[in-house]
């Protein structure tokens, strides 16, 4: 288990990106349905920045926590679901696809814009990966550009991997998560309404894989192939790594 102090230090740099990925992630949902004609999201006061409309307790609090304070480094978090009326939009079968393609593709789009904003920051001071991760008895930064760019560009940093990491659970093909909802629009009649009857029973399978995955590793081999290669990619071509 963790320490409070190291526990406090993570969440000073990892809570506003978090924060972010996670209300932006169901903004996205909520805007890319009300663009197809379905405003629900709107009149329930959920297409909205304010991070108070999209806080659920368990995947937005007691879950990253959890992770915070339990050995292995697996971290992971998730909002208040946006309500979206498939009967609404459009054309219920392709938009209902775009819709939840909107989240994991805004958490794609806010990892690409962080790395950039890393690259940045590094090219105003290239010796500030050196000061991060503080190692034990390594002196604090004490002037002022340090000072000021070494938390943001850790805040950066986090957030690359965050938005990946969010990208690559919700893409998941088990409903409600966004890749079920995007598998069930994608497949034939037949074996889409086998997968929507999942649904019901999809967070629970998803709550059993996170707590039995130190033992079977699915969620860890799913997210962590992908994270490891995109989040690499991203800060390779963007210069921060080479």
């Amino acid at each position: 288990m963790n320490s409070l102090p190291h526990i406090l230090h993570t969440i000073s740099y990892m809570g506003l990106p978090l924060l972010l990925a996670m209300v932006l992630h169901e903004y996205a949902h909520g805007w890319v349905a009300d663009r197809y004609g379905d405003s629900t999201a709107k009149m329930a006061g959920r297409l909205t920045m304010n991070p108070l409309a999209h806080i659920d307790p368990f995947g937005s609090v007691i879950l990253p926590l959890l992770c915070l304070l339990l050995p292995g480094g697996f971290f992971l978090g998730w909002a208040r679901p946006v309500p979206v009326n498939p009967a609404r939009l459009r054309n219920p079968r392709r938009d209902m696809a775009l819709v939840a393609a909107a989240g994991p593709g805004m958490n794609l789009l806010l990892a690409v814009a962080s790395a950039l904003l890393l690259s940045l920051f590094l090219s105003i001071d290239p010796t500030l990966m050196e000061s991060w991760p503080p190692q034990p008895g390594q002196a604090p930064r004490r002037d002022l550009l340090g000072m000021l760019l070494l938390p943001l560009a850790a805040m950066a940093l986090y957030s690359v991997f965050i938005n990946i990491l969010l990208m690559a659970f919700n893409l998941i093909p088990i409903p409600p998560l966004d890749g079920g909802r995007i598998l069930t629009s994608l497949l034939p009649a037949q074996p889409a309404m086998a997968l929507v009857r999942l649904e019901p029973y999809g967070m629970l399978i998803i709550v059993a894989l996170i707590m039995f995955d130190p033992q079977i590793h699915v969620i860890r081999t799913i997210t962590g192939t992908l994270v490891s290669l995109m989040a690499g990619t991203i800060l390779a071509t963007t210069g921060v790594i080479e």
